[in-house]
């Protein structure tokens, strides 16, 4: 992927530039996901917030829960009201890392999934690609990030005191 791209939602009142590669793209399968976006899985690529820019209109921020019981907060364009990304709290990283919906990009082919979580519930006539990354559950970050995406979300835990879990 080349270190610019750009996306936004379905009416274009939204758009956004993301400044770097993401530090990993996932395809979740889990249920929750399933029923959040009315498909087989989500397609997340999860960069930092500093690297993601507003280019044209607001966002809305609409709080809903989380199988984590933590919940997210996810953008979406206050007029065709298509989300643009999430914040989870993944560790205490909440304000610090956005989950771009993959899709909402011009290009979503720059960004393929890296990995895809929560397998064990995806569905059955889902088919992933030979050799695709792939966890039953959740990963070890140390045996599934790059060692440049490690040191990326090691910096963003340096910058809130927080230990990574």
């Amino acid at each position: 992927m080349t270190e610019l791209c750009e996306g936004g939602c379905t009416c274009g009142q939204v758009r956004y530039q993301v400044n770097s590669k993401p530090m990993i793209v996932h395809c979740c399968h889990c249920r929750w996901c399933q029923r959040q976006t009315g498909s087989a899985f989500a397609h997340n690529a999860l960069i930092e917030a500093d690297r993601v820019e507003l280019l044209e209109g607001t966002i809305e921020e609409i709080a809903v829960a989380s199988p984590s019981r933590n919940g997210q907060v996810i953008a979406r364009c206050p007029n065709c009201r298509v989300a643009i990304w999430s914040n989870y709290f993944m560790g205490g990283l909440k304000e610090r890392i956005r989950f771009i919906r993959v899709g909402t990009l011009d290009d979503p082919d720059l960004m393929p999934p890296d990995v895809h979580i929560y397998t064990c519930s995806k569905q059955t006539w889902v088919r992933l690609p030979d050799g695709a990354n792939v966890a039953e559950q959740f990963y070890d970050y140390g045996k599934t990030w790059s060692t440049e995406s490690q040191s990326r979300r090691a910096a963003l835990f340096d910058q809130t005191g927080i230990q990574p879990p």
